[in-house]
């Protein structure tokens, strides 16, 4: 294609994927019919930000909460307030945790903690993992879904199972909760049942509730306490957050009770890409609203195939192929909001069309 792929995708009229386009216009919606004279937030203190940490704790079963401008640094401070009380540097997580690859170190650099990854990179840590864990460790991260591994997520049994082994092991166990809510659905319980199973928790507003940025970080009280310390040390006090604030609390209420809907169109269009000859997604059957798919062919090519779907039906399939080697690449899909916008003959037509396109060896 002559045209820059990622541009074609933005000119689609419709995205399989997402909860639309990441504009102004999501925070005007939030915006919308609110009093302009309520009173805004001065440096983490005032009725509106924390109110909606109040609620945020009471819907994830916690005594407190605090507002972050990002899980980044809200993981960070949790795992630091752990390894502090413990007296102990070492947290365990998986090999594809966020702050092992896309924190640039900032754990270590920042707190002087020391990772220790348990399982394979490509799948589930499982019990005998944690088992076989032999040093002291201060603390447990547990990520619900696993998202660098298609948000595959353990059974409830397991994972109770491998809190208890940590919790013996005398670790904390934190809950990297970013799309906590996306999990919900195929556990069958509520967030504060599956909350109860952690010491401290963090969920982001921004990823399947579609809000503009900004995180909670939930635990006890003293914990909280503690948090807002480090927030002020991190720099996340802020003057006011209310924009955050203000676009997390509308959002979340907007597509909170969707996390099911989600899922069962993530599992559709799953079982049509797995019928294509060089096609598979991981996992095969999607646990939540989110799955890889991969392809058996070069980048260069799924893109000028899925171009050519876009031009012709004005369908972005997805807009983020990865290279995985040369022959093959992938891509991830999250479900939200887009997916209903599209005809489904027109997507039935377009999946068709992709299936076409692509070669077989």
């Amino acid at each position: 294609m002559s045209d820059d792929y990622a541009a074609i995708c933005r000119r689609a009229t419709y995205k399989l994927a997402g909860n639309g386009d990441r504009n102004i216009g999501m925070l005007l919606e939030a915006f919308d019919g609110l009093d302009p004279h309520q009173a805004a937030d001065v440096y983490g203190v005032g009725a509106l930000i924390n109110g909606f940490e109040a609620e945020v704790a009471d819907l994830l079963g916690k005594p407190a909460a605090v507002f972050m401008p990002s899980g980044v640094m809200a993981q960070q401070i949790a795992l630091r307030i752990w390894c502090d009380q413990a007296g102990v540097k070492r947290v365990a997580y998986h090999p594809t945790c966020h702050l092992e690859i896309h924190e640039e170190d900032g754990a270590r650099q920042l707190h002087h903690l020391e990772p220790v990854l348990i399982g394979q990179p490509d799948q589930l840590f499982v019990l005998d993992d944690i088992a076989a864990l032999e040093l002291p460790v201060a603390v447990l991260l547990i990520e619900l879904p696993q998202r660098e591994i298609g948000g595959q997520l353990p059974s409830w049994d397991d994972l109770v199972a491998i809190v208890e082994c940590a919790r013996d092991k005398g670790m904390r166990v934190h809950m990297d909760g970013a799309r906590l809510f996306e999990a919900l659905p195929f556990y069958g319980k509520t967030a504060a049942e599956v909350c109860a199973l952690f010491d401290s928790v963090y969920v982001s507003f921004y990823k399947g509730l579609g809000g503009v940025a900004g995180a909670i970080l939930a635990g006890g009280d003293e914990f909280i306490t503690q948090a807002k310390v480090w927030k002020r040390r991190h720099g996340g006090d802020l003057i006011s957050l209310y924009p955050y604030v203000i676009s997390a609390r509308h959002h979340m209420g907007k597509r909170i009770g969707k996390m099911r809907q989600y899922w069962q169109h993530a599992v559709q269009v799953a079982e049509v890409f797995n019928k294509m000859p060089v096609v598979h997604t991981v996992p095969e059957v999607p646990v939540c609203n989110m799955f890889h798919v991969y392809f058996d062919a070069p980048s260069s090519v799924v893109k000028d195939v899925l171009a050519g779907v876009v031009e012709q039906f004005g369908v972005s399939v997805a807009a983020n192929i990865r290279e995985v080697d040369e022959q093959h690449c992938m891509a991830e899909l999250s479900f939200g909001d887009s997916f209903e916008q599209i005809p489904p003959e027109l997507l039935e037509e377009a999946l068709a069309s992709l299936e076409t396109g692509l070669p077989t060896y």
